[in-house]
């Protein structure tokens, strides 16, 4: 397994992928956040297919701060079942990995 992941999810208003992205990085769970959109989805849900405008919410954490971050984001995410997915970065610059397991140490301010 990675040591190192990025997490996905998705709001409907940029504002929301704001106030999601602000906690998440000043209580260390994430190193950084990318607010990416608007973007188009293609999805089904509640059995309905169907298309929307969301804002994507890249965040990049190590895997062991991983479950307190997905936990944060269900727990503040404004859907009742929103994306949230983490794939793997299997290689970086070695600053850039040393930046993400630095800013989410639990032992910084």
């Amino acid at each position: 397994m990675s040591e190192y992941v990025q997490v996905s999810t998705a709001t409907e208003p940029r504002d929301e992928a704001i106030a999601l992205a602000g906690p998440a990085v000043q209580s260390r769970l994430a190193a950084g956040a990318q607010i990416i959109g608007p973007v188009t989805s293609v999805f089904w849900h509640l059995g309905e297919y169907g298309t929307g405008e969301e804002w994507q919410l890249l965040l990049k954490t190590t895997a062991e701060r991983y479950p307190e971050l997905e936990a944060y984001l269900l727990e503040n995410h404004p859907w009742d079942n929103p994306e949230v997915c983490a794939v793997p970065i299997m290689l970086g610059a070695e600053r850039c990995t040393t930046w993400i397991r630095e800013s989410v140490s639990l032992g910084q301010g």
